[in-house]
């Protein structure tokens, strides 16, 4: 078993190389824990999917719920506070509903389901979808986390990053081989986002789910340059009916409905 020392250096380590202040990230790594296991967790299992110290932990967990942001459980667990529930439906109001009606504009243009994504930690988590009108179609669960390297809209965001930055992603990671046709080698890998870096999209092609295609693209801010708070559209379908004329159709949908998008996020 590793000691928490070993722990406490490899959370270190990786948010030395994401950037950013160390204390806002761990704050963040606490909400985000919850939020992918139901809202509520057992402080052992906390620590655990945070790779915290306990007594870190314990300081940070208090502060949050002095100020709401959490909720301390009989069992000396957390869950998330009632705080957070405002903030939640503040920012859909300010792009949730244009965020519907551009998925909704996906699936009337190409038949197939629309989905938005973005970027939370080292993995992508889907925060809403418009599902497609045909019986057999793709589903993914609003809330669910997916790893970066083996979906569409993970390698669309990865993309906008230098190679030395994914290559560090990949060794906190792993590289997972969830179907037989996921890329699990890092020089691989990288071929493949250069792909997308020259074409503007991504393809997953049945690298998360057997019998799925997947297209994707970043959404980037008004002066195309940062990519817009880490998110991306993606239209994915079942293998037969998305061929490769139709993966060329949603690129280029896609790509304009990206354009809406991120003025919509500038405006907010």
């Amino acid at each position: 078993m590793d000691s928490s020392a070993g722990q406490k250096r490899r959370g270190e380590a990786g948010m030395a190389e994401r950037g950013g202040v160390q204390s806002v990230q761990r704050v963040l790594d606490v909400l985000e824990a919850l939020a992918a296991h139901g809202g509520a967790m057992s402080l052992s299992r906390l620590a655990q999917e945070t790779r915290l110290p306990v007594a870190t932990l314990h300081r940070l967990a208090g502060t949050l719920v002095e100020r709401g942001y959490l909720r301390r459980l009989p069992d000396r667990g957390y869950a998330l506070g009632f705080r957070l529930a405002p903030l939640g439906a503040t920012a859909h109001s300010l792009i949730g509903g244009q965020a519907e009606a551009i998925l909704a504009g996906l699936v009337d243009a190409l038949g197939e389901t629309a989905n938005l994504a973005v970027r939370a930690g080292d993995s992508v988590e889907y925060v809403a979808q418009a599902p497609s009108p045909h019986r057999m179609r793709m589903f993914t669960e609003v809330g669910r986390r997916a790893p970066l390297h083996s979906t569409g809209v993970g390698k669309a965001l990865l993309a906008a990053q230098q190679d030395a930055e994914i290559r560090a992603v990949l060794e906190r990671t792993g590289m997972s081989a969830d179907t037989v046709h996921t890329r699990t080698g890092v020089r691989e890998f990288l071929a493949d986002i250069a792909l997308v870096r020259d074409r503007g999209w991504a393809l997953d092609d049945q690298e998360q789910e057997i019998g799925v295609r997947c297209v994707a693209v970043a959404v980037f801010s008004a002066d195309q340059v940062d990519p817009g708070a880490n998110v991306a559209l993606s239209v994915s379908g079942p293998v037969p009916r998305m061929d490769d004329a139709l993966v060329e159709r949603a690129a280029g949908e896609l790509a304009a409905a990206a354009g809406r998008l991120g003025a919509v996020l500038m405006e907010g």
